[in-house]
C-alpha cells in the first residue's frame, strides 16, 4: 500500500525588527490559512500519523493552527509531532535522511518547514511535476504518494497540491 507524504510550507510570517529569524511569529492571515490548510487536509482524509516540524516558532504555530483545523473535519488524527533542528538548519538531504528514518509501520507522513527545502524536496520526489511547479507559496501543501518503505523513498509521484489562502 502507497504511504502519504505531505510537504507544508509554514504559514505566511510576520518580520518584526530585532526578532531573530527563528523567532519570527505568524501573521494573522498565516494562522488563517495554516488553519485552512488543515480542515482542506481533512476533508481529503489525509491524516498524518507522524508530523517532522522544524522548531522556528512559525513552524510551530503553523502546526498548531493545522491542528486546530484538522480538528473541524470529518476524521480524527492524533500524530507524534518531532521538532527536528535539521528542518531549520539543514537542506534537502537532512529532510529526505528524517523522511527514511520514519518507522516501517507510519503510513502517513507530514512535514513543514522552510523554503527553499521544501519546494526542492517535492521537486526532487517528482522532477516532471516539480518542473511544471513555481514552488509552495506560504501554507502550501504538497501531496505525494510513496511507492514504498520510507527508508527506500527516492521519488514519490505528487498527487495533489494546495495553497491555503483565507
Amino acid at each position: 500500500m502507497p504511504r502519504t507524504l505531505v510537504i507544508m510550507r509554514h504559514a505566511k510570517a510576520d518580520r518584526p525588527a530585532s526578532v531573530a529569524d527563528i523567532d519570527r511569529p505568524l501573521t494573522t492571515r498565516g494562522r488563517a490559512d495554516a488553519k485552512s490548510a488543515g480542515i482542506w487536509l481533512a476533508l481529503h482524509r489525509i491524516a498524518p500519523e507522524l508530523v517532522l516540524c522544524s522548531p522556528s516558532t512559525r513552524t510551530r504555530s503553523t502546526w498548531h493552527e493545522v491542528a486546530i483545523g484538522f480538528s473541524d473535519g470529518p476524521v480524527a488524527a492524533y500524530p507524534n509531532v518531532r521538532y527536528e533542528s535539521d528542518l531549520y538548519y539543514s537542506g534537502v538531504n537532512a529532510t529526505l535522511a528524517l523522511i527514511r528514518a520514519v518507522p516501517p509501520d507510519v503510513d502517513t507522513v507530514l512535514v513543514i518547514g522552510h523554503n527553499p527545502t521544501v519546494s526542492a524536496l517535492s521537486q526532487r520526489l517528482d522532477d516532471a511535476a516539480g518542473r511544471a511547479n513555481i514552488g509552495l507559496k506560504t501554507s502550501g501543501l504538497a501531496v505525494h504518494s510513496v511507492p514504498g518503505e520510507w527508508a527506500d523513498v527516492a521519488m514519490a509521484p505528487l498527487t495533489a497540491v494546495h495553497t491555503a489562502r483565507s
